[in-house]
């Protein structure tokens, strides 16, 4: 199965309570409804080996495809919508894309 791992940090100003209220009543279920997404996690991370952590946030998007989530999803105006008032609430942001292997 294709995934959408994007990671991130919150915006200055964007507390993890307040994150996780808007995860919970609306990010989550709008990722969940979108074309071709099967299923969405958001992962906070807590610890590492190292001390390090450069990113506080992982979200993780199954997809039927990469490149069906492009093409269908992507461009909704639900989506496009969704960037607007997600893209000021994170920053250092690093998208990634990948398939499950096991």
């Amino acid at each position: 199965m294709a995934k959408r791992i994007i990671l991130y940090n919150l915006a200055e100003g964007v507390t993890d309570e307040q994150f996780k209220e808007y995860v919970t009543t609306d990010k989550g279920p709008l990722i969940d409804s979108l074309p071709a997404v099967k299923k969405y996690e958001l992962v906070k991370i807590t610890g590492s080996m190292t001390g390090q952590i450069p990113y506080k946030y992982c979200g993780i998007v199954h997809v039927t495809s990469v490149e069906e989530f492009n093409e269908k999803a992507a461009p909704t105006k639900k989506y496009q919508d969704f960037l607007k008032k997600f893209g000021p609430m994170a920053k250092d942001m690093l998208m990634l894309s990948g398939e499950e292997i096991y």
